[in-house]
């Protein structure tokens, strides 16, 4: 019995030596997993990155060869995001993602709704829509590229915006909300632009600024449904939380 129960005792401590070397396998390939998804999460950022500045570069040497002047010098990266007013105090409670209903792309003529340009504007939103987020952005990159003049490119510009909005990276959503304001300001996308720039703020812990954005929308969009939601937050922000 003694002899048995010594044979026992040693399969069972090289079955805890296998089961350690096991686990510390796991917790390896855990890490490496871990590192893995990280840097794919960097390239696609990077990804998209560069393809902004091909954009950006395409869009200077069009125009470059539209006037047959010098080529503008208009940088992509926005300046400030607005000028900070006067501190408020922010909501009580954080805006949470996708708070506000989209801008409804009325810019989009009716009888063109079959023409290549709304087929690759439709197509991005049906990808944005399946939450596929990265490809979505490289779609309306796409869009932006071959077709600078469109009506819908402030809303191509608004929806990369809101891939990275309902995925919180909120300062580079704010960079690229603020394009839609340089690209158009006069259109319906640029006061929704506004709106969500205000509650990227607002979610950053950034009151002033936040309360600057939607004062904007009060001021050069009063008309818009946009105004409407910017007088609630600014409401909200000067409402003391208990």
């Amino acid at each position: 019995m003694r002899a048995e129960l010594t044979e026992v005792r040693v399969a069972q401590d090289l079955v805890s030596a296998d089961l350690a070397r096991v686990l510390a396998e796991l917790r390896s390939i855990d890490v490496r997993a871990t590192e893995t998804q990280q840097t794919l999460r960097d390239a696609a950022s990077e990804v998209v990155r560069l393809r902004t500045r091909l954009q950006a570069t395409e869009d200077e040497l069009r125009q470059g060869g539209l006037t047959q002047g010098p080529r503008p010098s208009t940088p992509r990266t926005p300046p400030a995001a607005v000028t900070p007013a006067p501190v408020v105090r922010a909501p009580a409670v954080t805006m949470p993602p996708a708070a506000l209903p989209a801008p409804a792309d009325a810019e989009a003529p009716r009888e063109a709704r079959e023409e290549p340009a709304e087929q690759a504007f439709t197509a991005a939103r049906s990808t944005f829509r399946a939450r596929e987020h990265g490809q979505a952005v490289l779609d309306f990159l796409d869009f932006i590229a071959k077709y600078p003049k469109h009506a819908l490119a402030p809303s191509a510009q608004y929806w990369i915006g809101e891939a990275y909005y309902v995925q919180r990276d909120y300062p580079q959503a704010l960079i690229e909300f603020n394009r839609v304001v340089q690209m158009a300001p006069t259109a319906p996308a640029a006061a929704d632009a506004l709106l969500r720039i205000g509650l990227c703020h607002a979610n950053l812990r950034e009151p002033a600024p936040a309360a600057a954005a939607w004062q904007r929308i009060v001021r050069e969009y009063p008309r818009s449904d946009a105004a409407g939601k910017a007088r609630s937050f600014l409401r909200a922000a000067r409402t003391p939380s208990r």
